[in-house]
Order: structure tokens, then C-alpha cells, then sequence
């Protein structure tokens, strides 16, 4: 039986998700799993039927098998890692598993949501109001790690962790779009990281999911 996972084009969460998944079928692990449009610019995020599926109004939601839902991006893709562990992104050693998770979070954490906040900021596609307070203390937080992805990527690997794709790879480049899609301009002083974008969305598995 294929599951349902319920999404948004461009949302950073929503993105996340969708790479990881089409990152799995460029694998050679396909995961049984059909997209269902919810669009958040008319509202239907708080609509009766996906309140009921998730009450927090937000999106990711993965629909399983039994009819039940998992609503945390993260939690998606570890249920997804656990359920369909052949050709799983996750290394096999409790350390490198332990480096890949931790990555994913400072990514998430430092980079990727502070992104998505600058953008409800400056430029909200929800048409939240500008807050130029907000916006400047984004800015001067995002150095720190982004310095240390720069760092990370200045012996010229492929990806975050190395030559193989990681959660962390999906994770950064939502939050890019994301950028892209609210004309943020957040990666100009890292040549690193410039470069790592433009590869990574060279990627086929980038080229399915990405829209902007």
C-alpha cells in the first residue's frame, strides 16, 4: 500500500522531505510514498481534512499505511530510514550515524530555519509584515555556522560529509530554496558553500524535487 505524503513546493520542511525522498530513489531504494499538494497561499494547511491529519496546520505530513500520520519533518525521515533500511542515506557506525544526525541539526538549527525566519522577514510568501529587527539579528547569527560549513567544504568534497549525499545535504539546500524563493541573498560571502549549491542542484535527485 503506498503512504501519502503531504506537501508544498518551496517550503524549507516540506523540501527536506521530498529530496531525502528522491535522493532514496536515485539509490536504487524508491520508497512507496505519493505526493498530495497542499497549498498554504489559499489556506487549505487549515482546512478541516489536514486538521485532522495534523492540528498543528503545517506541513510535512506523512499519511502511513494504517491511516495514521507522523507531522516532524525529521521523524518522517527516520521512520523512512528504520522502515526502508536497504540503500538508507544514514552511514552504518554508531559514530558516523552519530556525526550525520548531529550535522543535520546544526544545519536545521543554525542555518537552514534561521534562513526561512529571515525570509518571513524580509520578503514573507505568507505576507507576514516586515521586521527589519528580526532580519539584522538573523544576519549577524548565520556567520558562525555558516563559517563552519565553509570550513567543512574548503578541502573540496563533494558534499557536507564527504563524496555520499547526507540528511544534512537535503536539510541545507530546503533552506537555500527557500532563500531563493524569498530573494534573500544569504550565501554571497561563501565561495564554499556557493559551490556546493550549484552542485547539489545539479543533482538528479535536485532536479525532481527543486523549483526554484
Amino acid at each position: 500500500m503506498t503512504m501519502k505524503l503531504y506537501m508544498v513546493p518551496a517550503a524549507p520542511n516540506p523540501t527536506k522531505v521530498m529530496l531525502y525522498v528522491a535522493e532514496r530513489a536515485e539509490s536504487g531504494g524508491a520508497l512507496p510514498i505519493e505526493t498530495v499538494l497542499v497549498n498554504t497561499l489559499k489556506g487549505e494547511q487549515r482546512s478541516p481534512e489536514h486538521l485532522a491529519r495534523n492540528p498543528f496546520a503545517s506541513v510535512p505530513v506523512l499519511e502511513l499505511e494504517d491511516g495514521s500520520h507522523l507531522v516532524e519533518s525529521l521523524g518522517i525521515i527516520m521512520y523512512l530510514e528504520d522502515k526502508f533500511p536497504e540503500n538508507a542515506l544514514l552511514p552504518n557506525t554508531p559514530e558516523d550515524r552519530a556525526r550525520a544526525r548531529e550535522l543535520e541539526r546544526i544545519v536545521e538549527l543554525r542555518v537552514a530555519l534561521p534562513m526561512s525566519r529571515y525570509v518571513h522577514a524580509t520578503n514573507s510568501p505568507l505576507g507576514l509584515p516586515k521586521d527589519p529587527k528580526a532580519a539584522a539579528e538573523i544576519e549577524a547569527s548565520l556567520p558562525t555556522a555558516m563559517g563552519f560549513l565553509e570550513a567543512m567544504l574548503a578541502d573540496g568534497r563533494e558534499n557536507l560529509l564527504g563524496d555520499e549525499v547526507s540528511l544534512a545535504d537535503c536539510t541545507l539546500q530546503s533552506g537555500c530554496q527557500f532563500a531563493r524563493f524569498g530573494k534573500a541573498e544569504l550565501l554571497g560571502e561563501y565561495p564554499a558553500i556557493q559551490a556546493w549549491d550549484e552542485r547539489y542542484r545539479a543533482r538528479p535527485a535536485a532536479q525532481k524535487v527543486l523549483k526554484f
